[in-house]
């Protein structure tokens, strides 16, 4: 008797040493998404703001004609943004957390993800970070932004039909085939379950 309890003893101090093994994978998705955000909602903005400068007043009547009251932009800049970047934090700690890894493709999940954001959808994480852009956009009443937004869904397009897709495909097989074929791309709706109806 003694032994076995001293023996279930051993095994649940042993427990939590195993665990920081898993920090690591924490760690890095962190980084990883800090300088992802950086890259994405700072750099790039700012680089497609210069092209209101170069555009000058026709990109000053454009913002006028599109962006309406300034008052107003702003608080819908802010409102979208926000919604935006919640949306993104929660879709990419989703995936994190139950897909066992940092959510980038040099350094892809371990598990396949089907629940939460998408069992709704395949791409949230694209989806609200190029919402989170128009958000600054809208702000900002910039055209230059408003361009990189439009530009973003073609790449976006690109990048996860012609990069993502393929090594999904090849990494999960059949089950993220399946997903595929009852979960749209692009366009959120209900879960449909498992039969594909």
């Amino acid at each position: 008797m003694d032994d076995g309890w001293l023996c279930s003893e051993m095994v649940d101090r042993q427990l939590p040493a195993s665990r920081p093994k898993e920090k690591p994978f924490a760690f890095r998705s962190t980084i990883y998404t800090i300088a992802f955000l950086l890259a994405i909602l700072g750099v790039l903005p700012s680089i497609f703001f210069l092209v209101d400068h170069w555009l000058s007043s026709s990109a000053e009547t454009v913002a006028t004609i599109w962006f309406f009251w300034e008052g107003f932009r702003s608080l819908v800049g802010i409102g979208v943004f926000t919604i935006g970047l919640g949306a993104y934090v929660f879709c990419s700690v989703w995936l994190i957390f139950f897909g066992r890894g940092p959510h980038v493709e040099f350094d892809p999940p371990k598990v396949f993800v089907a629940t939460g954001p998408y069992q709704w959808v395949r791409n949230p994480v694209v989806i609200t970070l190029i919402t989170t852009v128009l958000g600054e956009a809208i702000y900002f009443g910039s055209v230059g932004i408003l361009l990189l937004v439009l530009l973003g869904f073609p790449f976006a397009h690109y990048q996860v039909t012609r990069i993502e897709e393929p090594r999904l495909r090849e990494r999960f097989g059949q089950s993220y085939i399946d997903y595929c074929g009852r979960v749209s791309r692009w366009i959120p709706k209900p879960p449909r379950g498992d039969s594909g109806d």
